[in-house]
């Protein structure tokens, strides 16, 4: 019988651990789902994602191999879409608006406590996976300045100085 305990795991966003092999195998049964159909690639990334919450490498590599395409396509249709992710997302995605308004009221120094407080830059995720860190365009919000989204949570007139103060009300 096979010793579990030697399987890697799988920590999912929701905080559970899960077998990394049994998530290959549903892998395999979404590639064997959409086998052969015409335009089969993006509905398997798709799931792939939904499935790890996010496209690790190993995945990639198993769904080129499995549907007898370059890696170098596989990935390319990855980092030309958006919506893809290769890294590994947080529990809590903290979004900082860098557009003008926020931009100039301090959106910039608000970003650098963020970062220096998670430990992190912007696009990755806590060793923890409890926060990935993001910045947007604008959040329609300028009268506000600066403003950061947390899940759906807005906050405005931010201070560097209450960054964590915030951040301690989704560590609890």
């Amino acid at each position: 019988m096979e010793n579990l305990n030697s399987v890697p795991e799988h920590k999912c966003s929701c905080n559970e651990t899960v077998n990394e092999d049994l998530l290959y195998d549903q892998l395999d049964e979404i590639i064997e789902m959409h086998r052969g159909k015409e335009g089969a690639l993006i509905p398997i990334l798709q799931s792939a994602q939904n499935l790890f919450g996010y496209l690790p490498e190993a995945a990639l590599k198993q769904i080129s191999r499995k549907l007898h395409k370059p890696y170098s396509e596989v990935a390319g249709v990855v980092g030309f879409y958006s919506y893809f992710s290769t890294v590994a997302k947080g529990k809590h995605t903290v979004r900082v608006c860098m557009g003008t308004a926020c931009y100039v009221r301090g959106g910039k120094d608000v970003l650098k406590s963020l970062m220096d407080n998670l430990g992190i830059n912007v696009g990755e995720t806590t060793e923890n996976r409890l926060f990935s860190l993001e910045v947007g365009r604008c959040f329609g919000a300028c009268g506000l300045a600066p403003v950061i989204m947390i899940d759906d949570t807005v906050y405005q007139k931010v201070k560097p100085s209450k960054v964590s103060e915030i951040l301690d009300t989704y560590t609890e």
